[in-house]
């Protein structure tokens, strides 16, 4: 029997928030906003003297004014600059074209397909959440697929639809940080970690991989997670659904022409796979450092982590689109590669004002002495009670602003630094902030996916609205954020590395303030 789902208090709340999230302007004209912000304090703090003594040296560190005629100069001449030195961009535009092309070509979209529709029963839900957090290395795919598919599924159970859409939605967005491989997140927000780590350090060596350890180690974790909800929680509360299955396009089938071409790209993958691996394993690989034979440190490898990954998925995608007809010429291939570089249309907009705004708050040197200054308060804190207090506060600042890279472009300047001086490396930092940053994804109308879950939703029920799927996804917000920030407390005390090169604390050279 179908169950409907009355919550007009949490629809009135969604609303609400709703139409609070819709008046912030365009991530760009927050952007232009600051820069002007940044502009007008500096002149002010300038002249009030406003400074601080940096821990590392000693140096006094005093606010410069940007409307002076030296620093207007230089927003001119170095605008270009600022651009197109923002590091990472030339790395994640590589990534891009390795990833656009697997997905615009179908290969993302059959594998997960194929997975779903050959499961056996038994273990059908954990290979869905799997599939789902997996997924979400796999840009628009995982969302955007797997909620039908996993409707199909749920009502060849005997389950409701909508507890199967919501259960993937929630596992691809809410343990958006989670995975067993680097994908676009890690570029994006080590694109502007490592400019913000070095406003306090300027010859720190950072890596895209710097999150890996834990992010793998999440993924089993948070699977768990998101099926004990599932079973007690979510599926009893939507109860049995019965209606006739329907044909449904993401239930058809796979040809065999994809399949074919699905194999053909998944042993063109391991190839690639492998000869990677031969360039990395051998004390004298390729892409080991020439000198000391470091697979991690200033290696081929690390340094060009963004060229690997898109090779990695490059190839495989090319495969399958000349097998399966979707890429006839080079014709269809530039295509798809041009059409995944403009998706990236708003991110590199994004990135020229980001990088104007950083570049100005790092020469009035506001920066710094806010870090400084926020150290010195929050250096009597408790380090687990600062890791919770951060999640939460960008859990919170993630329900009104869905960009994870809009977000940690405006908060990394600060907190990167600020925990820096604290004694905590800015790859720990940059994971706690992912964390908050994914929790609260699935209950959020600031993401594009939530009205296409809406729309899928109704066509299996014509009352269903937002409410109805924040009462599902809302249990999966709050086990994630509870379990992952206990993790990450875990991982902490036991003083883990969060991924190659990134321990949880600085070198003996950058010391916690007062120490």
């Amino acid at each position: 029997m179908e169950q409907k789902n009355k919550n007009g208090a949490m629809s009135a709340f969604l609303n609400g928030m709703e139409t609070v999230g819709n008046k912030f302007p365009d991530p760009v004209f927050i952007f232009m906003a600051l820069a002007v912000v940044i502009i007008l304090l500096s002149a002010l703090f300038a002249s009030m003297g406003l400074s601080a003594i940096n821990p590392t040296d000693q140096s006094t560190i005093v606010a410069q004014n940007l409307l002076s005629r030296e620093y207007i100069g230089r927003m001119f001449s170095d605008a270009v600059k600022n651009f197109t030195g923002f590091p990472a961009l030339g790395v994640v535009l590589i990534v891009m074209l390795g990833i656009g092309l697997a997905e615009k070509s179908g290969y993302f979209e059959i594998v997960m397909k194929y997975v779903v529709l050959r499961t056996p029963e038994q273990i059908i839900i954990p290979v869905l959440i799997a599939v789902a957090i997996i997924g979400n290395a796999f840009g628009d795919a995982a969302p955007v697929v797997l909620p039908p598919l996993a409707a199909i599924v749920f009502l060849s159970l005997g389950h409701h639809p909508i507890a199967g859409m919501v259960m993937v939605y929630a596992a691809t967005l809410g343990a958006f940080a989670a995975n067993l491989m680097l994908g676009m997140s890690d570029v994006l927000v080590f694109a502007f970690t490592e400019p913000a780590a070095q406003m306090i350090d300027p010859n720190i060596k950072l890596n895209v991989a710097m999150n890996y350890y834990f992010i793998a180690a999440s993924t089993p974790l948070l699977l768990i997670t998101v099926y004990f909800v599932t079973k007690k929680i979510t599926i009893p509360h939507f109860g049995e659904f019965a209606l006739a299955s329907e044909h449904n396009e993401h239930a058809k089938e796979p040809t065999k022409q994809e399949v074919k071409a699905m194999k053909y790209a998944n042993i063109a993958l391991l190839l690639t796979l492998a000869a990677i691996l031969l360039m990395i394993i051998p004390e004298n690989g390729i892409l080991r450092n020439i000198e000391t034979g470091s697979i991690l440190e200033n290696s081929p490898f690390m340094n060009g982590i963004g060229a690997v990954i898109s090779v990695l998925f490059f190839i495989p995608g090319l495969v399958y689109g000349y097998v399966s007809g979707s890429i006839k010429n080079s014709s269809d291939l530039s295509k798809m590669m041009g059409d995944s570089m403009a998706s990236m249309g708003g991110f590199i907009v994004i990135v020229f004002f980001a990088s104007q705004m950083m570049a100005y708050f790092a020469w009035s040197n506001l920066g710094s002495i806010m870090a400084i200054k926020g150290s010195q308060l929050l250096s009597n804190a408790s380090g687990i009670g600062l890791i919770a207090g951060f999640v939460v506060f960008t859990a919170f600042i993630n329900l009104f602003m869905g960009s994870a890279s809009a977000k940690w472009a405006l908060l990394g300047p600060i907190f990167v630094p600020m925990f820096m001086l604290l004694g905590y490396h800015p790859g720990f930092t940059q994971m706690v902030y992912r964390i908050g940053d994914s929790i609260t994804n699935p209950i959020t109308p600031m993401v594009p996916y939530l009205p296409l879950l809406l729309a899928m939703a109704q066509k299996y029920d014509k009352k269903a609205g937002l409410g109805t799927l924040i009462a599902g996804t809302l249990p999966y917000s709050i086990a994630i954020g509870l379990v992952w920030t206990i993790a990450v407390i875990v991982w902490y005390l036991l003083g883990l590395p969060v991924g190659p090169n990134a321990p949880i604390s600085l070198s003996s050279c950058l010391i916690l303030m007062g120490a």
